[in-house]
This record gives C-alpha cells, sequence and structure tokens, in this order.
C-alpha cells in the first residue's frame, strides 16, 4: 500500500521547514549502506545538531521548488539520495568525513549553502575550517595576550618614571657633592 496525499504533503512540509533552520545541506549517495550504519551516520551527526534524512529526490524536489536559496540542489538528485541538514555546526562535514572513511561506502555530491552549487572540494574546504569553539579560544587567546602586553606597558610606565628620577636625583646629588 502507497504513501496517501496526505502523507506525502507532511513530508514535504517537513522538509521544508528542516530547511527552513538549515544553512547547509549535503547530498550524498547511500547505495549500499545498511540500517546500522545510516544510525551510526545519524549518531555521530547529532551532536552538532545536523539532520540526516533519506527521503525521495522527488519529495526534495518539491520542498525545495520554491526556495531560491536550495534550488541548485535540484542537479545532485539523482539516485538514492540522503539529506544531510546542517544547522550551524560545520563539524557535522567532519563527522561525516569520518563515518565516510570508515564505510568506504558513501559518496558525497555536492552540496548547497546561501544559494549556491558547493563541489566535493568545497565542501572538504568547509570541513578544514576550524570549529566555532577553536576560533573561539583563538581570539579569546589573542585577547588575553593583548591585556597581558598592555597590563605590562602600564606596569612599566611607573617603574621607568621611578628609575627615571631617581637617575635624575642621583646625578643632581653627585654634581651637588662634586661642587659643580
Amino acid at each position: 500500500m502507497g504513501r496517501t496525499l496526505e502523507n506525502k504533503k507532511e513530508i514535504v512540509a517537513d522538509l521544508k521547514e528542516t530547511l527552513s533552520e538549515s544553512t547547509l545541506a549535503l547530498v550524498i549517495d547511500y547505495q549500499g549502506l545498511t540500517v546500522a550504519e545510516i544510525t551510526d551516520l545519524r549518531r555521530r551527526l547529532r551532536p552538532s545538531g545536523t539532520v540526516c534524512k533519506v527521503t525521495k529526490n522527488t519529495f526534495m524536489n518539491i520542498a525545495i521548488q520554491e526556495d531560491e536559496q536550495w534550488q541548485p540542489m535540484s542537479e545532485l538528485l539523482k539516485g538514492a539520495s540522503a539529506f544531510l541538514l546542517v544547522k550551524e555546526d560545520l563539524s557535522a562535514i567532519k563527522a561525516y568525513q569520518e563515518f565516510q572513511k570508515a564505510t568506504k561506502k558513501t559518496e558525497l555530491r555536492g552540496g548547497v549553502m546561501e544559494g549556491r552549487l558547493l563541489k566535493d572540494t568545497d565542501v572538504k574546504a568547509l570541513g578544514d575550517l576550524p570549529s566555532k569553539e577553536e576560533l573561539m579560544a583563538q581570539i579569546a587567546g589573542a585577547i588575553n595576550a593583548l591585556a597581558t602586553k598592555v597590563a605590562v606597558g602600564i606596569n612599566e610606565v611607573p617603574s621607568s618614571l621611578a628609575r627615571a628620577v631617581q637617575a635624575v636625583a642621583e646625578k643632581d646629588g653627585s654634581s651637588e657633592t662634586t661642587g659643580e
């Protein structure tokens, strides 16, 4: 027994809602994966807030028709497709790459971000970027280093001033004793 029209509309509405919350969509060929492997992929993606949807290309095509941001994805809709819908955390790309190395069964067709079609190399470049936490740590480290330098500089001013006054006092004292 096939899906009812109402059921199909629910699937498309769910896809539209998930896409509206996403910043990046990756399309992978998942042919040959077992249910356990798909479950493993979903488990790996969960910490980053990424959703893995396995659905018919027709449903995804209907879901992206009215949204210009996702329309380039239509070029990737062929064969057995799984969609990795990334909300914000691009560490999902690294999680997928680790999964791909472990299983050697999936193939990344490409992705869409901000209305642009991304090729495999583009997605790999995004995966190589540091995570948000790493960037924040780097910025915090730089700010801390700057603050330390400012504090040392400010601390040095009175010491330098004191040494200068001491040197002037010693010079004046030595010139008075010599009677100059």
